[in-house]
């Protein structure tokens, strides 16, 4: 288990200081899959670097199995970290690499191959123990990486974006790859990424983070049903939440669930809705246009699956609608989420 208690980090800027991480409260549960997803500069990666003990932080603290390891160095925190390069050693052997952190233990000859062995058999990569890392797709150098971190039978495996190098169908294997393995060996995983697809497919909860706070923890159906705030709302989903200012508050509706009102049997909230322009993407259709409230007109994008053939022209004013139970609400002044209200525009 990995737990951080009001964690903050500042550093020493050029002009003035930067608080990357602002009071961080967070526990895994033991053997979970838990991603920091975020946007650049959100303060994951300081977050991750502070649990490896790469980073010290500025006030706070962290905890692994329990025990407070502040003043430990990264070596005797039973965790292991593989960057988003991988960081190789290019002038060693694939078998050298897995082996060289258990040199550093002065671990004895024939228990580091044996060790070795098990990583690349376990990762599939056996085959490939004699060549060097300029002789290896990115693929393979992901799993390498992976078996150098394997070998020292970490109690926390600690992973910054290490698909981010991959082009986008490997990226996708790679991902199926990585939570089977993380499954197979049950070790707390703690995963950073900044692709909503990754978090989405890899983690068993999610930790939603901007500007060094985490903004909602939840398992990857619950942050995307139920954002805590606009912040969330529109960073998780493609296309994002859609929200409409209507009756004092902002209404947040999933793009999927703004449907032809033909379509909609249950109580539902009615949307004229003018359509813009249509994309055909993967058999879904993707409808932007606008939606006018209070004089206000706002973007609105509706994707509809195949089997909703309702047709639709650039130009024309069509009657789409929302389930009243797939409405979210927020505060304006806030973003946070709040109490739903009765709309006047509501369709019994």
């Amino acid at each position: 288990m990995v737990e951080v208690r009001g964690l903050r980090k500042t550093f020493d800027g050029r002009h003035q200081q930067v608080e990357a991480l602002r009071g961080i409260d967070l526990a895994t549960a033991e053997g979970e899959y838990l991603v920091l997803l975020g946007p650049s500069g959100c303060g994951k990666t300081t977050l991750l670097r502070t649990i490896a003990g790469l980073e010290q932080p500025t006030q706070g603290e962290v905890l692994i199995g329990g025990n407070v390891v502040n003043e430990l160095p990264p070596r005797i925190r039973q965790v292991a970290m593989v960057f988003q390069s991988y960081a190789l050693y290019p002038h060693k052997t694939v078998r050298a690499n897995i082996v060289f952190p258990l040199k550093a233990q002065r671990m004895d000859r024939d228990a580091r191959e044996k060790k070795a062995r098990w990583a690349a058999d376990l990762l599939g990569i056996s085959h490939l123990l004699h060549r060097k890392p300029r002789e290896l797709s990115g693929g393979e150098r992901q799993r390498v990486a992976l078996a150098r971190a394997m070998v020292r039978e970490p109690a926390v495996f600690l992973l910054d974006e290490p698909l981010s190098n991959l082009d986008a169908k490997l990226r996708a294997s790679a991902r199926d790859e990585l939570k089977r393995f993380q499954q197979r060996i049950g070790t707390t995983t703690i995963y950073v990424t900044h692709d909503q697809a990754e978090a989405m497919g890899l983690g068993d909860r999610i930790a939603v983070m901007d500007a060094g706070r985490v903004r909602q923890l939840g398992h990857p159906r619950e942050v995307y049903d139920d954002p805590a705030d606009t912040f969330v709302a529109t960073f998780i989903g493609s296309p994002p939440m859609n929200l409409v200012r209507r009756d004092g508050v902002l209404v947040g509706f999933r793009p999927e669930h703004l449907l032809p009102a033909e379509v909609v049997r249950e109580r539902a909230v009615e949307i004229p809705f003018v359509v813009d322009r249509i994309e055909y993407l993967s058999g879904d259709r993707h409808v932007y246009g606008t939606v006018t409230t209070l004089g206000e007109a706002t973007r609105v994008i509706a994707r509809l699956p195949s089997t909703v053939a309702t047709p639709l022209t650039a130009g024309e004013t069509a009657d789409f609608t929302v389930a009243t139970d797939r409405l979210r609400f927020f505060a304006p002044e806030t973003g946070d989420r709040t109490d739903a209200v009765p709309l006047a525009w509501s369709r019994s």
